[in-house]
């Protein structure tokens, strides 16, 4: 009779002929036909592709988790609304000298909103600034504008702001009520109001936000 080792602890599977030689042995002395024989055992192991996969499957749901957790910013102040009779009421008010007068607290912001007035104003220095964008609007009158070119014999007087009595090679631009005139940082701009009456929103866009108590800028610090 045909014996089997079964407690051999090396093999880790059994082949078909160590099958067939078991169910042989099996019909001999249980005198019961076995209808199949008996397939190969095999040891499953752990597949590399099944552990990535797990890790995969918790870093999506990490993912999940923490984008779950993330809210919407919340409003540090109020809205401003102000109805065309107050900014004309503004207008107004800052005439006939030349003065500017700031909308918002712009604290923690990165831009300011003034009314700027001017009043036959001449021989302001052309200006450049390194880490602000000026936009203006015009409310009321007109005004020359030399934008682009280069600025002759410039000078830094506060970090970022540059000045020049002239621009060289610079475009002149007329504008008047409705117009608006975005000028990127970097570039080159001069204003004249010369014989002329002039108001207009200006929005100063800044690269970082502004600290509390921060001196304004010299172009938002006009005074009458």
């Amino acid at each position: 009779m045909s014996k089997l080792k079964l407690n051999n602890r090396d093999n880790l599977s059994l082949n078909a002929k160590d099958a067939e030689g078991f169910a042989k042995v099996a019909e001999e002395n249980l005198c019961v036909p076995l209808r199949k024989p008996l397939r190969p055992l095999r040891l499953i192991r752990s597949s590399p592709s099944l552990n990535l996969f797990g890790l995969a499957f918790l870093l999506i749901i990490s993912a999940l988790t923490v984008s779950a957790q993330r809210k919407p910013t919340e409003a540090t102040r109020p809205v401003v609304v102000m109805p065309a009779q107050s900014l004309n009421d503004l207008k107004e008010k800052l005439k006939p000298g030349n003065k500017t007068e700031e909308l918002i607290d712009s604290a923690g912001m990165e831009l300011r909103v003034a009314v700027q007035h001017e009043n036959n104003k001449t021989g302001a220095a052309a200006e450049l600034h390194d880490a602000s964008d000026d936009v203006y609007y015009v409310l009321e009158g007109s005004a020359t504008l030399v934008l682009g070119g280069k600025l002759a014999a410039p000078k830094e007087i506060e970090p970022g702001e540059w000045r020049s009595p002239k621009i060289i090679d610079g475009k002149t631009f007329e504008i008047t009520k409705g117009d608006l005139v975005v000028v990127p940082r970097g570039t080159p701009h001069q204003r004249s109001t010369a014989n002329k009456d002039f108001t207009m929103i200006l929005i100063k866009i800044y690269e970082d936000p502004l600290k509390p108590g921060a001196p304004k800028p010299s172009g938002l610090s006009q005074k009458p």
